[in-house]
């Protein structure tokens, strides 16, 4: 059995994971995007770290006795942000939300992220929002005024808050609120808002209108999950309000004392030190890099050598060490398809005490020394466990042509023309075997330990005929 340890942001404490109904698996959520544009390289951070978890939970639940998991991440596709692009491009909102998906899909694809079991749309669940809204407005919860239907924060001040460590008191003086005249508190916020005829609305109660953010995916994960699920999670930007919001409306609504037993949140990403933004010229999209030429298995591994609970930082030195890293990884696995008749675990160990990729990239970097020296099932081992992480699977190494190069038998020659210059202290047979292979892209390394080859990113098996 592997215990698997998490930092709950709720309690401030690395705890471990029991399942609450280990027959149900493992029920985690992930607040997904806003379908009205393209990625951008921040947004793939939690979609990672939660694929990571999502593959390190479908590996040792058997053995653990637990269910499959279940995964959960949503689109929301209705919001003040879609209705504004529809209006600058005069397209039709549903034409933008169906594209967005669709890009969406295409370039977590390309990062390596399997699809959860669940993506439910909040256009999908529009029946299940206002039943809930319906108990809070009968249970004292919620109030309507002027079309709108807010929940109100002062039903629930005792415990608002307790996730992000503040009181509605410090929130109201910190944070900014829309401030509207039928609000009671400054603090409460919207559940339902009236739709104009050029808006998407749907009937209800109050009128043709829409759902607020925050009420989406208290009904959608409800729906798929349960009125408790085991962990809930997002960008630590989404703590407050949003987060803080889930909580309060769905523990009201369900009668429960908690939404989900852990709450896990990553740090934000920056670029070169900086924050990622637009005015600073360093906002771009996972499709800007991906039509750059970086493989998509290229910036997984940047990500995954930082900490999910630390802020990442995207530099041009870490993209050309990945890819180099990932030449020489993949040049090994290219040897053969040997058969992993080894123990395994070595990741999966690493990763259960609160998902250390960095420390699981470090086990690898041991493994692949391991099994360059040693060959045979070794190699078949470290293949299996770089998967574990959702790298080194052979549908995506298209990118490197190393996954049809064998430099095993170059490596064997040079080393036997090293090991002679060493005696006859003639080395321009070593210099111009050398040159050849560095004119066809490959990286030449030699130390005492041997020699080692790594085909570059301009690397040309046909350079290498005849030689």
């Amino acid at each position: 059995m592997v215990e698997i340890r998490l930092r709950n942001t709720r309690s401030r404490k690395v705890e471990t994971l029991t399942p609450l109904d280990p027959a149900k698996g493992v029920r985690m959520y992930l607040c997904g995007p806003t379908v009205y544009d393209r990625a951008h390289l921040g947004n793939a951070r939690p979609s990672i770290v939660f694929d990571v978890l999502y593959r390190l939970l479908r590996h040792v639940s058997p053995d653990n006795g637990w269910a499959p998991p279940v995964y959960v991440r949503n689109f929301t596709d209705v919001d003040d942000k879609i209705n504004a692009k529809a209006a600058e491009t005069g397209r039709p909102i549903s034409e933008i939300t169906e594209e967005t998906i669709g890009w969406y899909h295409a370039d977590m694809d390309a990062l390596g992220i399997l699809r959860p079991d669940h993506e439910p749309r909040a256009t999908e669940y529009i029946a299940e929002m206002v039943a809930m809204i319906e108990t809070l407005i009968a249970e004292g919860h919620a109030y309507e005024a002027e079309g709108h239907v807010l929940f109100a924060v002062d039903s629930w001040r005792e415990r608002y808050g307790q996730l992000s460590g503040r009181s509605v008191d410090d929130m109201i003086a910190g944070a900014r609120v829309e401030v509207a005249p039928y609000k009671r508190n400054p603090m409460d916020f919207v559940l339902w808002k009236p739709s104009s005829d050029d808006l998407p609305g749907w009937p209800s109660p109050w009128g043709r209108g829409r759902p607020g953010w925050h009420i989406e995916c208290s009904a959608m994960s409800k729906a798929l999950l349960g009125p408790i699920f085991d962990i809930h999670g997002g960008g630590n930007d989404l703590m407050f309000p949003h987060h803080e919001n889930e909580i309060a409306q769905s523990c009201c609504a369900n009668h429960t004392d908690r939404m989900a037993q852990i709450w896990l949140h990553n740090e934000m990403l920056q670029v070169e030190g900086k924050k990622m933004s637009k005015s600073l010229g360093n906002f771009f999209t996972v499709r800007d890099l991906l039509d750059q030429g970086v493989p998509g298995e290229v910036i997984r591994f940047v990500m995954l050598g930082t900490h999910y609970s630390k802020p990442m930082d995207w530099t041009e030195k870490k993209r050309e060490e990945a890819e180099k890293t990932l030449r020489k990884w993949r040049a090994l696995i290219a040897r053969g398809d040997f058969v992993d008749d080894s123990d395994r675990g070595h990741v999966a160990h690493v990763l259960a005490y609160d998902l250390n990729t960095a420390g699981a990239i470090s086990k690898l970097h041991e493994l692949y020394e391991e099994a360059r020296d040693k060959g045979g099932p070794y190699i078949g081992l470290f293949k299996s466990e770089a998967q574990l992480l959702g790298l080194l699977h052979d549908d995506k190494g298209d990118w490197v042509a190393a996954s049809e190069a064998d430099l095993s038998a170059y490596e064997a020659r040079l080393s036997k023309v090293r090991e002679r210059a060493m005696q006859t202290k003639d080395f321009s047979t070593v210099d111009a075997l050398k040159s050849s292979l560095t004119a066809a892209g490959v990286e030449v390394r030699m130390s005492k330990e041997g020699v080692e080859l790594i085909p570059g990113p301009n690397f040309d098996p046909s350079k290498l005929e005849g030689l």
